[in-house]
């Protein structure tokens, strides 16, 4: 895939995440519809293992190369909500949920899958067209 044209939708996508999520803030999207936090993760764990991708220039992809675009996808998932129970703990004083926890590093890792999925069928097609 090209490096340009991937940049450009991890860019749209990234400003995309970010309208949401305002939207979500001033219109109470979060407590008001109960699977947003699911879309949202989705999305970052997509956007995320195509930055991945792009970060380390992944020209092909293999078992390898999945298994640790998929590792940092969960790293980074992992220390967002490390990050999320800290705040909720210190500032919120919102109880701990364990299971809201798991499905939401779930949601990260299923859009990091898809977005994997995204490029392999991309780069079939190109390679497709080149033969």
């Amino acid at each position: 895939m090209d490096r340009k044209k991937l940049l450009i939708r991890i860019t749209s996508l990234i400003f995309f995440i970010f309208i949401l999520n305002f939207l979500a803030n001033k219109l109470y999207w979060y407590s008001s519809i109960w699977y947003f936090d699911m879309i949202m993760h989705f999305l970052g764990g997509f956007w995320l293992s195509l930055a991945l991708i792009w970060v380390f220039k992944v020209k092909e992809i293999s078992l390898k190369i999945v298994t640790r675009l998929l590792l940092g996808v969960l790293l980074i998932g992992v220390g967002w909500e490390v990050f999320e129970v800290l705040v909720n703990n210190l500032l919120a004083q919102n109880p701990f949920y364990a299971l809201d926890t798991f499905s939401d590093i779930c949601f990260d890792l299923a859009g990091g899958s898809t977005a994997i999925l995204y490029v392999i069928k991309r780069v079939i097609i190109v390679f497709k067209k080149e033969v």
